[in-house]
């Protein structure tokens, strides 16, 4: 790290490159006392998706930066309210739909606001629907939308019941919150109920709520173009411009960046230091959420491709990139079958990622109870062999 004549801190894009892989929690000793929560603290917010491969994308978030922890321990430090009862986290609309912790609730003020002012997805409303869904609730305690007469009427996917349109507007308006999904369903309960008073009524007008949430994305990226940090919570560009200067991120270059960035100061005070987790990666994981950002910081390319057509997928369905030393290596589409766990395509950049995958598909086996595990095709093909190799004398 150097500073310029101008006093603005110069960065290598090595430098950027760890310090980013710090603040994901990535490099040095992963936090288990602090455990999923403390994962979901850090980082501000873990992206849910209905695919699961070898496991939902939230599972796999803490996984990829504490190893090994239960699955059910993972859904109980979302979930279980504490000791009086309220929830740690709740489900909102940030990066995408994602589980929040609960101290985020004021941040979010100004997205309820704006949904309020506006047609929600153009659903039309019968009159009494939406005041009979928070009378339900209020009478009954959370409950699920077919608990409350259904989600769906008889049509195509979008055509909700009156219930369903009435609860998901007001969980926009932030009069209902989404405490927990159960079978994947969302649990719904009113926000006076389940939020704590003192975050329930913290008024922050919308530039405080900006501000809040730029410095959140900043200290959760350790460094990023303006681009890298909208995105984060996708906020606007000019909500990002508006609030950047008294954010308390500062201003640093990154060679061969070719952009203005900025920097959380705690992750310019020392230089990142220890041990690299090699693992696999959500497509959904926040490290690689921002395409372009990947692309620079790792020299990567990822695509999800579980919605491309299955003739002109590449990588497969649900590609999961390899970390490992602090580098992309390469990407893994599984599969599981019965107790095994299969590698449908492995890419590797290498054969410096032979040992790394094999690792990584080994202790993935382990952790959704796989016992063994089948590698099926390897690219580049003359890496199958040792691939094939390296995982048997894993499991041996």
């Amino acid at each position: 790290m150097t500073s310029t004549p101008a006093a603005t801190l110069t960065l290598s894009a090595d430098d950027a490159r760890r310090i980013a892989l710090r603040a994901q929690g990535f490099l040095g000793a992963p936090d288990r006392r602090a455990g999923v929560r403390g994962v979901l603290r850090h980082l501000g917010s873990v992206q849910l998706d209905t695919i699961s491969v070898l496991a939902r994308s939230h599972e796999l978030i803490p996984y990829a930066r504490l190893g090994a922890v239960g699955r059910k321990k993972v859904e109980d430090a979302y979930w279980t309210p504490g000791p009086s009862g309220r929830p740690h986290a709740f489900e909102y609309w940030s990066h995408a739909a994602c589980i929040l912790p609960v101290e985020e609730w004021p941040l979010f003020a100004f997205r309820r606001r704006a949904y309020r002012s506006r047609p929600h997805w153009n659903h039309q409303l019968a009159d009494g629907a939406y005041e009979q869904v928070i009378k339900q609730l209020r009478a009954e305690g959370p409950l699920t939308a077919t608990e409350l007469g259904g989600a769906k009427n008889k049509g195509e996917w979008w055509d909700w019941s009156d219930s369903k349109i009435a609860v998901e507007r007001a969980l926009m308006h932030g009069e209902v919150v989404c405490t927990e999904r159960r079978g994947w369903k969302r649990v719904y309960d009113l926000a006076e109920r389940a939020i704590p008073d003192p975050l329930l009524h913290d008024d922050l007008d919308d530039a405080e709520c900006l501000r809040r949430l730029v410095r959140q994305s900043g200290e959760a990226l350790g460094v990023g173009t303006r681009a890298d940090i909208a995105d984060y919570h996708r906020l606007k560009s000019e909500q990002f411009d508006a609030v950047i200067e008294d954010s308390g991120l500062v201003p640093v270059e990154v060679e061969g960046w070719g952009k203005p960035a900025w920097a959380d100061p705690a992750a310019l005070a020392s230089p990142p230091r220890g041990r690299h987790r090699t693992t696999l990666l959500s497509p959904f994981d926040s490290l690689i959420w921002e395409r372009a950002r990947t692309e620079r910081i790792f020299g990567f390319t990822h695509r999800l491709e579980a919605y491309v057509p299955k003739p002109k997928r590449v990588y497969g369905y649900f590609a999961m990139p390899l970390l490992s030393g602090g580098r992309l290596l390469g990407r893994v589409d599984p599969a599981r079958e019965g107790s095994t766990l299969v590698a449908r395509h492995a890419s590797l950049d290498t054969a410096k990622a032979v040992e790394p995958m094999a690792s990584a598909l080994v202790e993935a086996a382990g952790w959704v109870g796989c016992t063994s595990v089948r590698v099926e095709k390897v690219t580049p093909v003359e890496l199958q062999a040792p691939l094939t190799a390296a995982v048997k004398a894993l499991t041996a």
